[in-house]
């Protein structure tokens, strides 16, 4: 079976208008038909429905990419393993799909575009299966750490450090899934606050937000001694493997600062020296939580300078503004490699007039993958407000699939 698609593409933008109710469709579908599956999911499927729409947007869109698509398929199968999916899954999500699909073409279903989607479906599964075949036998599904400190720098704000019962081998920006025993099912998304350590300790950074779930509950309820689960750690926005020797600029907002404090680590450890400039942007000066351990490395590396930036105090005797504009404050970062992290609006904006300013495109870090998860998914009760990546929906869908589709 070759793949079309544009057949695939003009069937899913007839979709696209009416897709909370296809999506709840599947759901009933999948579960009406194989109700053991329904204890892989959580209790609440607002969000699953949220994350199901946009990954099967984003697999639909990325056809005409086969490389991109692939990679991303690959991490999503990966990723799956965690929660104890099958290849024998794959089957009932795959007809669930081809049934949803059938359903709300209506008359714009034909023989050519089964076919079509078939096709699609069948390839998309093989690359997931192979991915998570292929990492079994390398990698756990998922790491049991023990919770080892716990600080509260604010209300709503802990750093936590875990210590994972196997070795796991992350790079400095990546982030993982956590799962807290008050949620089971419910994994949110969290970055990683430091380089890889000989004690292979891992810190995070939470907020608690409204209605966050696993973020409150890690703020508010978890103790030393405490167990979680971690998922394989994900993402894109790493040093450049060949490590260019290229002055730094890092901005971030809120706790979005962790995945950017495990880079300025990992360049600490590699022996060089390139002046890095870090900016932390809050609302107010008491939610600039790490700012003692800042001052404390900034004073130790004379080539790091650390900036905070409070937007929301006028009374704050320190720098004020907007993250994006208080960037603009200095001299030009063209020739800087780039790291932003923080609220989408935020990285946004500010990746945009550095790019304005000449930063090429290349130049500039972020991941990927969560600013196009916050663009498709609207909804997402458990996500952070103001300057930070919290809590996030981790992108990928525990439904699964499975090597083509019974017809």
């Amino acid at each position: 079976m070759s793949l079309n698609p544009r057949l695939i593409k003009e069937s899913f933008s007839a979709i696209e208008p009416v897709m909370g109710k296809a999506v709840a469709y599947f759901y009933g579908r999948l579960f009406a038909e194989s109700p053991q599956l329904r204890c892989m999911f959580p209790p609440a499927m607002d969000v699953q429905r949220d994350r199901l729409f946009a990954a099967l947007t984003r697999i639909v869109w990325s056809l005409d990419s086969p490389g991109s698509l692939s990679s991303y398929l690959g991490q999503l199968g990966r990723d799956h393993r965690k929660y104890g999916v099958l290849a024998e899954h794959h089957t009932a999500v795959g007809n669930a799909l081809l049934a949803t699909i059938r359903r709300f073409s209506a008359d714009a279903w034909t023989t050519e575009v089964e076919a079509a989607w078939v096709a699609a479906y069948t390839t998309a599964a093989n690359i997931m299966i192979d991915a998570a075949e292929a990492d079994a036998g390398v990698s756990p599904a998922w790491w049991l750490a023990e919770v080892v400190d716990h600080e509260l720098r604010a209300p709503d704000i802990a750093v936590i450090t875990l210590l994972p019962g196997a070795p796991m081998n992350f790079v400095a920006g990546q982030h993982v899934d956590v799962q807290v025993e008050r949620w089971p099912r419910v994994w949110r998304t969290f970055s990683i606050a430091n380089a890889p350590r000989p004690d292979n300790t891992i810190r995070l950074h939470v907020r608690a937000v409204r209605g966050g779930w696993v973020s409150t509950a890690l703020v508010s309820h978890t103790r030393i001694g405490d167990t979680i689960l971690l998922g394989p750690p994900v993402g894109t926005m790493t040093p450049p493997p060949d490590d260019p020797v290229r002055d730094i600029l890092c901005v971030a907002g809120g706790t979005g600062l962790a995945p950017l404090k495990a880079i300025i680590e990992h360049v600490i450890a590699s022996g060089r020296r390139p002046n890095i400039h870090l900016l932390h942007g809050a609302r107010t000066a008491a939610e600039l939580y790490d700012l003692a351990d800042l001052v404390r490395m900034e004073g130790r590396y004379p080539w790091l300078r650390f900036m905070p930036v409070v937007s929301g105090e006028p009374a704050y005797d320190g720098m004020r503004g907007l993250l994006p504009d208080v960037v603009r404050r200095f001299h030009s970062f063209a020739d800087h490699e780039v790291y932003v992290c923080g609220p989408p609006a935020m990285v946004e904006e500010t990746v945009g007039r550095l790019q304005h300013d000449g930063v090429p495109p290349a130049r500039i870090h972020r991941d990927c993958e969560e600013a196009e998860q916050r663009r498709l998914s609207p909804r997402q009760p458990d996500t952070a407000g103001g300057y930070g990546r919290t809590d996030q929906p981790n992108t990928a869908e525990p439904g699964g699939h499975r090597r083509g589709v019974s017809r």
